[in-house]
């Protein structure tokens, strides 16, 4: 199984707003950078995710996962853009700010430390581990 994360600004669609959508979930649409779709491209269902809180907050707030799998952007009529669906899963228990991860050695090589702008990334097996226990969460 593959782990990601998903970067989202609190102010347009924030953890509250996704557990709001329930088990049918919500578009993680409006991606237009070709690394990222192509990330979304590579998504299974059941796979899981980072909620990350972009622009304001900068911290992973929360755990997503994968309801359905790479289909055409609703919010565009170019063929170019797809996106997945995702569902939350659960909140963390403490927020992991970017802070926090940049300060451990062990994240070092995380894509979020070294290509922050990236919307939508892949986190290794490792790093899914140790956030979650930043976060004093279950994966």
């Amino acid at each position: 199984m593959a782990y990601w994360l998903f970067k989202s600004e609190p102010d347009v669609w924030g953890w509250d707003a996704q557990v709001a959508k329930g088990e049918a979930g919500e578009e993680w649409d409006g991606v237009r950078n070709y690394q990222a779709r192509n990330n979304m491209r590579a998504m299974k269902l059941g796979e899981k995710g980072f909620f990350y809180h972009s622009r304001t907050g900068l911290e992973v707030v929360g755990i997503v996962e994968v309801c359905a799998e790479a289909h055409p952007d609703s919010t565009t009529d170019d063929d170019r853009w797809e996106c997945v669906d995702v569902k939350a899963v659960r909140p963390f228990t403490k927020p992991v700010t970017l802070e926090t991860i940049k300060a451990d050695p062990r994240l070092a090589d995380m894509v979020l430390v070294n290509n922050s702008r990236l919307s939508v990334q892949p986190v290794s097996d490792e790093e899914w581990a140790l956030v979650c226990a930043l976060g004093e969460t279950t994966a």
